[in-house]
């Protein structure tokens, strides 16, 4: 019995991976994220599975939920949105299950900044610009942040700025950051990104506020930074001509 904790991706049901796909269809038991996970995924679960919104359960209840299929020898798909990697819940379930001596594998899934970017058709690390993606969060009553990760201090490097759970907050991320990036400063917030109700708004930081006004909330990615709106960076050197490369030399055809 092993219990797959699956990367379901940002909401397109075609954004599954296929080996996420596959393991979906072999489990006999599934618990997902209810309030984030699409019900087009299910139907990748096999007839007769057990199928469990774990929206409504706390740690304990999901872990029983776990411990009675490994007592039936069952494997278990446990779907969470976007990628396991960050802000997943997955680590304290990982933990349990170790002591449990339960065993677990991990598939990765489509994050949802990169959605958000592909949404925008942009990309977050341009040269000259940017050649780093800051993923952050700002404090919420689940997980306050560790001294250090300060928006401001994010701000000052001039990375691209990913914000996750925190579009309640846009206002305030605004107003700190102008300072400090420029009230020119390209912005955009991603709702929903990938799903069919979709939106998507552009702006600056002096402006994205008004601009998104009420309706967007929690499953919101905020993109802030220079790369987002540019047009006049250079050409990545990866592609030039005289660019010597292991498969395309620079030299090519030259002498004999």
């Amino acid at each position: 019995m092993t219990v797959h904790f699956i990367g379901a991706g940002p909401g397109a049901p075609d954004l599954l991976t296929l080996r996420a796909r596959d393991l979906i269809a072999t489990c006999p038991v599934c618990l997902y994220a209810g309030s984030l996970i699409p019900e087009a995924v299910l139907a990748h679960c096999p007839a007769g599975a057990r199928i469990v919104n774990t929206a409504p359960l706390d740690l304990d209840q999901i872990i029983a939920e776990i411990a009675s299929a490994h007592a039936q020898g069952l494997d278990v798909a446990r779907l969470h949105s976007g990628d396991l990697s960050v802000w997943s819940a997955m680590g304290e379930q990982l933990r349990r299950l170790r002591a449990l001596g339960v065993p677990y594998t991990v598939t990765p899934g489509v994050p949802a900044f990169a959605a958000a970017a592909a949404a925008l058709g942009a990309e977050l690390t341009l040269p000259g610009l940017a050649q780093s993606v800051v993923l952050t969060r700002t404090p919420g009553r689940a997980s306050p942040m560790p001294a250090g990760e300060s928006l401001a201090a994010f701000a000052a490097t001039g990375a691209t700025l990913a914000l996750h759970l925190s579009i309640h907050r846009l206002s305030e991320i605004a107003a700190e950051l102008a300072p400090i990036l420029g009230a020119d400063c390209p912005a955009a917030v991603v709702w929903r990104a990938s799903w069919p109700d979709q939106r998507v708004v552009t702006g600056t930081l002096g402006d994205i506020a008004d601009r998104v006004g009420e309706g967007m909330e929690r499953t919101a990615t905020i993109l802030i930074g220079r790369a987002l709106a540019a047009e006049g960076f250079a050409d990545s050197r990866l592609y030039a001509a005289d660019y010597d490369r292991r498969f395309r030399p620079a030299r090519a055809g030259e002498g004999g």
